[in-house]
């Protein structure tokens, strides 16, 4: 029997920013849930099913949160699942939830993920303590930044490429209201002039902490025509994991990243994304992964992807827009950063991106990754119905 088709009919975000502090975790996520509804024009009763993702219960200490929050998202009386697989979870969420319609388990799926990060400390939850890591890496940033250095010995490019990322995706999220950071007199210079954190990682090179969550609603072909406006249609999903450590890892290009996108691609019909594909929203928490996932996307061969950022490719008026709504650089609520770039993605499709919209998309990948480079899930959406 063929999959069913998955439509994206609904799509909501809260504004994300520092701290929240004029509602709960139920709130929050209610809020994006609500907005969700509203672009689809449907009401709980219509929602089969609830799939909810977020990072570690650590970061704010409430264990088990999907257990409080079934009442918010209209959940009590149906089915409700849990997904956590790190960073990419927001991405990994949204896939549980498109198999669930694929599968004819359920017609019409909510799926939402958040993170309030002002309740929590992500920072040092993150470090490690000796002798499980080095001393002074602190965060994620401390455990990247050698993987930047090797890309850049491997590849040659020069120090300024993370520079220009991070500037390209903060002057974009001054075009989207729901990102965290606008910064209206940012500048090449004032990038290049924040303080070093990691070496070669800069402050201005990295994301912030968001308070956020993001919804969409999912829906097979039945739900998908009585939709008031265009449906994002899934052409390919895939999630993809690799440990974290293991004799031979590539941690600049990881095996499961470049498995995950070839998955991908083989759903959707893709031989050359480099020409197939008009535009992604790609995780980048340290602007530096903008290239390397360039490459390990297979958008440039290997060594070349700093050379696309550089070129301009990338820009919003470039030929491969890399993201257009300023990305995880502007916006870093954890559990539902991956979410977004799947969101923000379908958004492209529907052409309801508003000011960071990108003319005549109309094939755009949503790209998430998690842990130590160990957990990818990854999904391509059309304008189009997929060809079954």
């Amino acid at each position: 029997m063929s999959k069913e088709p998955v439509a994206v009919v609904g799509i909501g975000q809260t504004r994300h920013v520092a701290a929240r502090r004029d509602v709960s975790i139920a709130g929050l996520v209610r809020e994006a849930a609500q907005r969700a509804l509203l672009d689809a024009e449907l009401t709980w009763a219509d929602i089969d099913a609830v799939v909810i993702g977020k990072a570690p219960d650590f970061f704010e200490g409430v264990m088990m949160p999907e257990l409080y929050l079934a009442d918010a998202l209209g959940a009590v009386g149906k089915p409700m699942l849990r997904v956590h697989t790190a960073g990419s979870v927001g991405g990994s969420t949204a896939l549980v939830a498109t198999n669930l319609i694929a599968g004819r388990v359920h017609g019409t799926v909510l799926t939402l993920a958040y993170e309030k990060q002002s309740e929590s400390n992500a920072m040092w939850g993150l470090s490690l303590p000796i002798p499980f890591q080095q001393p002074l890496l602190a965060g994620a940033g401390g455990f990247f930044a050698p993987h930047v250095r090797a890309y850049m010995r491997r590849s040659g490019a020069p120090d300024t490429v993370g520079s220009l990322v991070a500037y390209k995706d903060r002057r974009n999220a001054l075009k989207n209201p729901y990102a965290h950071l606008h910064e209206h007199d940012i500048t090449l210079e004032k990038v290049q002039a924040s303080p070093m954190l990691w070496d070669p990682i800069r402050y201005s090179e990295t994301c912030p902490s968001s308070d956020g969550a993001c919804a969409m609603i999912l829906t097979d072909r039945a739900g998908a025509a009585r939709s008031p406006r265009p449906p994002a249609w899934l052409h390919g999903g895939a999630m993809r994991s690799e440990p974290t450590l293991f004799a031979g890892k590539d941690a600049v290009s990881p095996q499961a990243g470049k498995d995950c996108a070839a998955d991908v691609y083989r759903q959707a019909g893709i031989t050359d994304p480099r020409r197939e594909i008009d535009a992604v929203e790609m995780y980048v928490p340290f602007s530096w992964y903008e290239p390397m996932w360039l490459e390990n996307l297979g958008f440039a061969d290997e060594g070349e992807g700093w050379k696309l950022t550089e070129s301009g490719v990338t820009e919003l008026d470039g030929d491969l827009p890399v993201n257009m709504s300023g990305g995880v650089l502007s916006t870093n609520p954890i559990g539902a950063s991956g979410m977004i770039r799947f969101a923000e993605a379908a958004l492209q499709v529907r052409g309801q991106a508003g000011e960071h919209q990108v003319e005549g998309a109309r094939r755009v990948l949503g790209h998430a990754y998690g842990g130590g480079s160990q957990f990818f899930s990854m999904w391509l959406v059309g304008a189009e119905p997929p060809v079954l």
